[in-house]
């Protein structure tokens, strides 16, 4: 769960710093950069609440076989 907020907190990071460079410098790359950041982190997110709902969901059957 620490890598998660890593994640996010390091996300949010990144697109404060380019959108405040897109004030700062009125160039549009500092906008798509933003999206891109944005996209690939909620797929990542995705992804990892997926895996997290496949444990959950699995753990009842698989635990008495461990």
């Amino acid at each position: 769960m620490i890598l998660v907020r890593l994640l996010l907190a390091l996300a949010l990071a990144t697109i404060g710093v380019s959108l405040f460079l897109y004030f700062v410098k009125k160039d549009r790359r500092y906008l798509r950069f933003v999206l891109q950041v944005a996209k690939f982190t909620v797929f990542v997110l995705l992804i990892v609440f997926l895996l997290f709902a496949a444990e959950r969901l699995l753990m009842p059957v698989v635990g008495p076989l461990v």
